[in-house]
């Protein structure tokens, strides 16, 4: 579980709360205009959802799971990996590796594994990963560009319900009881819809593209590694060079005290 994103929705929550408390209001005040819940969160979501294809709508339990969980690789186990399976392929030739790639719970890993003991060209074998790679960029772009389009409708739709809430103002300028509960409802469509943007919208928005990121560096190492082992380079370099792929206080211990 991402810890980092549960707490940060939850601690923005608690500061939003608190500073309406120190305001002198109350919780239960930002519940009192459920239709401005209503258009602001409803209202985004439906125009984002004019903007996308019907998959990614339907994928929205699993954007949002994938913003909360993640599985987390562990680079520097892969890189040993690699370099235990350059070694196996020097002595062994690359036809020995077939069975240590049944063994590769990455599938992405494993395909890269199987085009070389296949004898699939290096040039080839790199164009069919990267477009691999490609695509699964382009995937996460829609799930994680659909929460930012929705951040950047939410606080237009709270504009609308703050329009519309004005417009009940002025009907009830003879009414001096309804008239603060009327202006306080408009206003609140506004805060919901920045609410509902900058808390939780785009937020995610950024969690996912961040982890798209990492995982589009992690398989870049991978495929680095694949063409290196390919290649028949020694298994001291392929660690020299997939640790470059790794932040310096990941990299194995003699790495670091160089």
């Amino acid at each position: 579980m991402d810890i980092a994103t549960i707490a940060g929705i939850v601690l923005a929550l608690i500061i939003v709360v608190a500073a309406l408390l120190l305001d002198g209001g109350s919780p239960m005040e930002m519940l009192a205009a459920p239709q401005a819940i209503l258009l602001t969160w409803g209202g985004s979501l439906v125009a984002t959802m004019v903007t996308v294809p019907l998959d990614v709508v339907l994928k929205l339990p699993v954007y949002f799971r994938a913003a909360i969980f993640t599985k987390k690789e562990n680079p520097t186990e892969v890189i040993e990996l690699m370099a235990v399976m350059a070694d196996k392929a020097r002595r062994e030739g690359l036809l020995a590796l077939e069975e240590e790639s049944k063994k590769i719970e990455d599938p992405f890993l494993r395909k890269g594994i199987m085009l070389v003991v296949d004898g699939i060209e290096p040039v080839q074998v790199r164009t069919i990963l990267e477009l691999e790679i490609h695509n699964m960029e382009a995937r996460h772009s829609m799930g994680y560009g659909f929460f930012n389009t929705a951040g950047g409708f939410a606080p237009t739709f709270g504009i609308i319900g703050t329009v519309m809430g004005l417009i009940s103002v002025l009907k009830s300028l003879s009414d001096p009881d309804k008239l603060a509960k009327s202006i306080a409802s408009a206003f609140l469509a506004t805060w919901w819809g920045l609410v509902a943007s900058n808390m939780v919208f785009l937020p995610i928005g950024s969690k996912l593209a961040t982890k798209s990121h990492e995982e589009v560096t992690y398989r870049r190492m991978l495929l680095e590694g694949i063409l290196s082992l390919q290649a028949g380079e020694n298994p001291r370099l392929i660690r020299e060079k997939l640790n470059v792929f790794l932040a310096p206080k990941q990299r194995p211990t003699e790495e670091k005290k160089k």
